[in-house]
């Protein structure tokens, strides 16, 4: 089992938000620099970076994300405002070894499906779910898509890992919901990975 520690910045600073809520954080770092300095120091072998203005749409963290590649030497993977082609690559630039697109899976398909076919394994599919309902831009919009059909759909593309996180659970300490983990990872053949609630 590999852990995944995740440093979602929200204005420049490391925090936890309640189930996605904007209203509910918590603060654990005035620098996210720091904070993956000591998840590394304590043993973790890679990070989750999560750039909440950029899935918000009221900016972007790629200067905290690109010092957090330069001084770790533990891969990392980022997601957070994804929105095309051109962002793929400058996060892949900023020195992260995988980028997590969600938002883009459901409101623009063919691109997505373009971007994994030039990517490959670099792309990880996140997809965030109310139940069955799948949520995008930051988790303020729900989709018409179901969760199961979005989980086929995207294997079908190529997609070999899934970052699935059940919104009701996130940031509250609560633990998974591992019947619906279960029930994710026996859609289609791709590699789990479980989100929200450790």
């Amino acid at each position: 089992m590999i852990l995944l520690p995740a440093i979602d910045i929200l204005g420049g600073k490391a925090v936890r938000l309640a189930r996605g809520d904007y209203d509910e954080q918590t603060v654990y770092d005035a620098d996210p620099l720091e904070a993956a300095r000591r998840w590394v120091a304590a043993g973790a072998r890679a990070l989750h970076v999560v750039d909440l203005d950029g899935a918000f749409g009221t900016g972007e963290n790629q200067t905290a994300l690109r010092a957090i590649c330069d001084a770790v030497d533990v891969p990392v993977q980022t997601g957070g405002g994804i929105r095309s082609d051109a962002d793929v690559a400058a996060r892949l630039a900023a020195g992260a070894q995988a980028v997590v697109i969600g938002t883009l899976l459901v409101e623009r398909p063919d691109d997505a499906r373009a971007i994994v076919e030039r990517w490959g394994e670099r792309i990880v599919a996140g997809i965030d779910a109310r139940g069955d309902r799948v949520a995008t831009r930051g988790w303020l919009s729900e989709s018409a898509i179901s969760r199961d059909d979005l989980v086929r759909t995207v294997a079908s593309w190529g997609i070999a890992r899934i970052v699935y996180t059940e919104i009701a659970r996130d940031g509250m300490g609560s633990g998974y919901d591992v019947a619906a983990l279960a029930h994710v990872a026996a859609l289609a053949p791709v590699r789990l990975t479980a989100s929200g609630g450790a």
